[in-house]
């Protein structure tokens, strides 16, 4: 299993915070620093703090890092326009060198959309769908060749198709926690599947839905199975309570629903999602002001200090 740091910064973090918490996770060996893609606050909070946008955010992480994947977990599709969004993950990609992914959802927080003027449709999984055959086929269609789409919300016409991201093959992240038509989309378009912060005893159902979907789609090519769950950690109990307090979350609560306690529960619980197969995890990390914490979770899930 590989681990990556997924950070909610609509909760409040400035850029440098932000980019204090990735050069952590990239010393520290973490394969990934992820970020939500939102622009409001979700609870309370301070009321002064002002939003970073995501691909903003990357782009600067794209220069300012040098070894850990980039990325989104997961962007909207009411945000951008499928042509657009292209350009930006494939120029961010160019920036860092080639280590950008992008997660895409059907995004589902109405009050942020109606905050910022953003239309908010209720059929989203058809804009998803089109969003992910148009962004995937953009970068797919060879150098020189034109990209055309015809679809029941987008229509591209005779586009150049550029620019192209530096990887061959820029990752796609599909998330959800849908039995039917997430896991086909997976199937179809992603090279993951990602599910945010299921039940446990859902995880085994969900990724055998995709199993089914991969199936049926005839396809060959891998898929990585991935989950995202709060993490919250404590080389000892008060330590676990003090940081659980901080982000206002019961002990309690934390070690039911996410990866969280001290090194025995952490180490139990990795292993369980590890036989449910789950291959990839994201830790959420609520405290973007606590570096510490970061020590000690690459600490107990076994991450090693990437080399100087």
């Amino acid at each position: 299993m590989d681990f990556r740091i997924f950070t909610e910064p609509q909760q409040g973090a400035s850029y440098d915070e932000l980019l204090a918490v990735a050069l952590r996770t990239e010393q520290l060996g973490f394969d990934g620093f992820f970020r939500s893609d939102h622009y409001l606050r979700m609870g309370d909070g301070d009321p002064g703090y002002g939003p970073t946008d995501a691909w903003t955010t990357l782009a600067g992480l794209a220069r300012d890092t040098e070894r850990v994947r980039l990325g989104t977990l997961v962007s909207s599709v009411t945000y951008r326009l499928p042509g657009i969004l292209a350009v930006q993950a494939a120029n961010v990609d160019q920036m860092s060198g080639g280590r950008v992914e992008l997660g895409l959802g059907t995004g589902w927080f109405e009050r942020e959309h109606t905050a910022f003027g953003i239309p908010f449709p209720e059929r989203r999984f058809d804009l998803l769908e089109e969003q992910l055959a148009i962004v995937t086929g953009l970068w797919a269609t060879p150098a020189g060749a034109r990209f055309t789409f015809e679809g029941d919300h987008y229509r591209l016409e005779d586009s150049p198709a550029l620019p192209k991201p530096t990887q061959a093959r820029l990752p796609v992240i599909v998330g959800g926690l849908g039995e039917r038509r997430t896991p086909r989309l997976a199937a179809e378009f992603a090279d993951e599947h990602n599910l945010p912060f299921p039940a446990f005893d859902r995880i085994r159902p969900l990724f055998a839905a995709l199993d089914r979907a991969v199936e049926q789609a005839e396809r060959s090519r891998p898929i990585v199975r991935s989950a995202a769950l709060v993490t919250v950690v404590g080389d000892d109990p008060a330590t676990f309570a003090r940081r659980a307090a901080a982000i206002g979350r019961e002990p309690a609560e934390l070690r039911e629903h996410g990866v969280a306690g001290t090194r025995a529960e952490v180490e139990d619980r990795i292993g369980a999602l590890a036989e449910a197969g789950v291959e990839r995890l994201y830790l959420q990390v609520l405290d973007t002001t606590d570096l510490d914490h970061l020590d000690e979770i690459a600490s107990m899930v076994g991450v090693r200090a990437a080399a100087a």
